[in-house]
């Protein structure tokens, strides 16, 4: 190895072209981004959804307070929109704080 170049500029060369890419065509590192997103959309849709029982509360008489479904609900509101303006569009983020928009507000409006 000549002394003008640093060990991991070295090895870099060395690889054959599309070692850093899978068979998919997909860098390792972005698939495993893409898994974690898609895992915490779902963890944050199940979140989401657990509004439903207080709403079912809120609507035969055991109201919850409001104050922490108008917070998510505004809250989701700005992911919403930062996930559209992303380019490309952040789907995970659309798709995990849709439903918090919805049952937030929902929850928020049947608690009173």
């Amino acid at each position: 190895m000549p002394s003008s170049e640093s060990p991991s500029s070295y090895s870099a060369k060395k690889r054959p072209a599309g070692a850093n890419v899978s068979h998919t065509g997909v860098a390792p590192e972005k698939k495993y981004l893409k898994i974690i997103g898609w895992i915490a959309t779902s963890l944050s849709i199940l979140m989401y959804v657990s509004y439903i029982a207080q709403i079912i509360d809120n609507l035969h008489g055991h109201k919850g307070n409001f104050l922490q479904p108008l917070i998510a609900c505004i809250n989701c509101s700005f992911w919403v929109v930062y996930g559209f303006l992303q380019t490309p569009k952040d789907k995970p983020i659309i798709f995990a704080n849709l439903p918090g928009i919805f049952l937030g507000a929902i929850t928020c409006i049947t608690s009173f």
